[in-house]
């Protein structure tokens, strides 16, 4: 006789709730052909009296009786099977479909039985809907009825099929025997009664590319010898029954779609993830908990740093906690806030050189059930622990040595920057000008000499730096250029005083050390705290030599590192995280302090084994103590704050630059432009109507360059004539030739209300002549 596999099914699978992992193994079965070739022999081993078997057993019977009534399978070839009763589980399953196969096999199922099982959500082979077992279900007239009896139907239907194929292909029934078989005679099993079937390794191969559809479904396998596309019904218990919420396939995970439907879409186009709802136990829809801690049971054990320096974060103690600190606080109050009680006990381990890499991997070991102490939160530690949220915030900063920056003469030049105290000096003489030239005209104290007239538009324009001027604007937009500068003056000088208050009043420290770049450029000595994570990042991250780095172990050596130097043999800087730095400048007087920003942002937290509720919910009791204050309380009960950790008072932080002012000053310029443009647009209209009209050359062929010489002559001196303004405000500007805005030569209207502008050949609107304008 020949034993073979009829098949097997392995599905293996991870999902976000389930960690699936099954294995259907149909009945062994054992073949074998009787001298009669009218007749083939299957021996069937299982165990009848079980779950599996009740299903199997008429399913099994049932099929011999159809392959032996379908012609076009082993014609002229009787197939028998013969049961054994092997007295023991032969299948290898899991609880998921064992479950739902039992009570598939029960007609009415038990109140009592059902009423535990409320909520519990199993897993079933999936067997799509189809005529073949629509018709195979009505014809079962037991009440065991589940998918083990389907699978095992279509089993006699695979092995019929196999063999009328196998004899097609000119196979024959042979057997020999095993030398292997024969070394072990001395057994008492009698293994020499054995014989090997000569064409199992042709059989195999055949029941291995077969294909049909059985009322199973397609009954095909892959290249791994599984089924191909394997698929499990996710099953709801309520009530007196179970409830579909869903399917399982290694194509699409979870999802509400048939697998069926599924395997004919693309991967993305299938909806995974999702099931119906799940009604839990009580029925409820929010998902439980699924454990708590006993009450009696064994207490967590936590590893905790033991610390020599540093003891307000962890310090061992004489209380029943046998520690204490800010750190044990913290927990100690998240722990309180919890809905279950949770016993637990601190286990102190190491000293101040602990590497708290290898305190986090013994808590993944399952050494320690968690670990709480000042530990960082780093990526390399996420890949194999759990962190809470982080209780306390943390990166790291540059410590060094400060000294008291000298006062300098030059002190009063440091409020503003050489660019913002040279665009702000051609700012005074370009709005001076301007003033200039829109008052030279109509103001008695903007005219006078050239020598007179420079010294006026200086004086003015640095006069209104104090709004000491004496000079009265009379024009419009003279008065409207001036209104927008005083208001730039006025900010300029509220800026400058207040920036040179701040250099005169506040101390300046000063370094040589201005932060984490220039301590990378620099080839000096760089201190860390020994076990810190600092060492691995400054080499691996900041590319830090490590002939460079220098571990310190305590607070005193951290002091006298500092203070001896690089040259000294000591260090320039401390790189270590901010909680250390605060405690340790709390008690330097600060002597030293942080330079620079913090960098590697990140934080403390308690660490858990993976997939540990409690991390969890310590971080949701975590977040509550920091939104009620308790935090904040815990914080100042054990640490101390200090200014020495703010950074030094840089004057380029002090002084302030054109960036600051050049909206200011933009508004400005383009109000004196604007003023500028409206002023000679006018005088132009003005000396166009003074003007009389220019006579036709004789040769238009010869330019007369004269002529433009003389008219912008005209214009300049036309444009430095002193406007006289009369009752009316009417004015008469004269030309150059003396004529009149009136067309008259040499004659001088004296009209009521009306202003006479002096010519350039010296005629007063008077009619004078040699009377100059001022």
């Amino acid at each position: 006789m020949l034993v073979f596999w009829v098949w097997r099914i392995v599905i293996k699978a991870r999902v976000v709730v389930f960690a699936l992992f099954f294995g259907v193994w149909m009945p062994l079965g054992v073949i074998g052909v009787s001298r009669n070739t009218s007749v083939v022999n299957v021996g069937v081993l299982f165990t009848h009296d079980s779950v599996i078997g009740r299903s199997a057993q008429p399913a099994i019977l049932a099929a011999m009786d159809d392959v032996n009534a379908d012609n076009s399978v082993l014609p002229g070839t009787k197939l028998n099977l013969i049961l054994h009763d092997t007295n023991c589980s032969g299948f290898l399953g899991t609880v998921e479909d064992w479950l739902p196969s039992i009570l598939d096999s029960f007609e009415t199922n038990n109140h009592d039985v059902m009423n535990h099982l409320q909520g519990v959500v199993a897993l079933r082979h999936h067997t799509p809907d189809s005529n073949l077992k629509n018709n195979f279900a009505s014809k079962w007239n037991t009440t065991s009825f589940n998918s083990y009896a389907l699978y095992a139907y279509d089993s006699v239907w695979l092995a019929a099929r196999a063999l009328h194929t196998y004899f097609q292909e000119g196979g024959n029934v042979s057997f020999s025997n095993d030398p292997k078989l024969h070394e072990n005679n001395g057994s008492k099993l009698q293994l020499t009664s054995l014989r090997v079937f000569n064409g199992g390794e042709q059989l195999l191969e055949t029941i291995k590319r077969t294909k049909f559809k059985g009322v199973s479904g397609l009954v095909q396998f892959g290249d791994d010898r599984n089924l191909i596309h394997p698929a499990y019904d996710i099953m709801n218990i309520g009530g007196t029954g179970m409830r579909r919420i869903g399917y399982w396939t290694n194509y699409s995970g979870l999802s509400t779609m048939t697998p069926e439907s599924s395997y004919s879409k693309p991967l993305n186009a299938t909806p995974n993830g999702h099931l119906y709802t799940v009604i839990w136990p009580g029925e409820a829809t929010a998902v439980p908990r699924g454990w708590v801690f006993p009450h009696n049971g064994k207490p967590l054990q936590i590893v905790v740093p033991n610390r020599v320096n540093y003891k307000a974060f962890v310090i061992k103690d004489k209380s029943p906690l046998g520690v204490k600190g800010y750190c044990i606080d913290v927990f100690e109050a998240a722990i309180n806030l919890l809905p279950y009680p949770v016993p637990h006990a601190y286990i102190l381990k190491g000293d101040d050189s602990l590497d708290y890499n290898n305190l986090v991997y013994d808590v993944s070991q399952n050494r320690y059930d968690a670990a709480v102490g000042d530990i960082m939160i780093v990526t390399n530690r996420t890949k194999y622990v759990d962190f809470t949220q982080p209780f306390m915030e943390s990166g790291l900063v540059v410590v060094t040595v400060v000294k008291e920056k000298k006062s300098s003469p030059w002190a009063f030049l440091s409020p503003f920057t050489v660019q913002m105290w040279a665009v702000t000096a051609i700012l005074f003489v370009f709005v001076g000008a301007v003033v200039w030239i829109l008052e030279h005209r109509s103001n008695e104290e903007f005219r006078g000499s050239p020598r007179q007239q420079i010294i006026t538009v200086f004086w003015f324009s640095f006069s209104t730096m104090f709004f000491s001027h004496k000079e009265n604007t009379v024009s419009t937009l003279g008065r409207s250029v001036l209104i927008i500068w005083l208001f730039v003056v006025l900010i300029i000088n509220s800026s400058y005083t207040a920036g040179l208050t701040s250099i005169l009043t506040v101390q300046q420290l000063t370094s040589k050390v201005e932060g984490i770049d220039s301590l990378i450029s620099s080839t000096d000595a760089v201190g860390i705290q020994e076990g810190s994570f600092s060492l691995n990042y400054l080499i691996h991250e900041l590319n830090i030599a490590a002939s460079r780095i220098v571990q310190l172990k305590s607070q005193e050596e951290y002091m006298d590192a500092l203070r001896r130097g690089p040259a000294n043999g000591g260090v320039a800087a401390i790189v270590d995280e901010l909680p250390y730095v605060e405690l340790f400048l709390s008690g330097t007087n600060c002597v030293f302090r942080t330079v620079g920003q913090e960098f590697t942002k990140s934080g403390w937290g308690f660490a858990f084994l993976r997939d540990s509720p409690l991390a969890v919910d310590l971080s949701t009791a975590i977040l509550q103590l920091s939104e009620k204050g308790d935090l904040q309380k815990i914080h100042d009960k054990w640490l101390s704050r200090t200014d020495c950790s703010k950074n030094l008072n840089q004057v380029d932080a002090i002084q302030l630059s054109l960036t600051n002012f050049w909206g200011l000053f933009l508004i400005c310029s383009i109000a004196c432009i604007v003023a500028l443009l409206i002023f000679f647009g006018r005088v132009a209209f003005q000396y166009r109507r003074a003007t009389p009209e220019a006579q036709p050359e004789v040769e238009e062929t010869q330019p007369d360059r004269t002529g433009c010489f003389s008219r912008t002559t005209s214009f300049i001196q036309f444009l430095d004539k002193k406007e006289v303004k009369k009752a009316k405000g009417k004015s008469i500007d004269i030309n150059p030739a003396g004529q009149s805005s009136e067309g008259h030569p040499d004659e001088l209207k004296k009209a009521k209300g009306k202003s006479i502008d002096i010519n350039p050949v010296g005629q007063s609107s008077e009619g004078h002549p040699d009377s100059q304008p001022r």
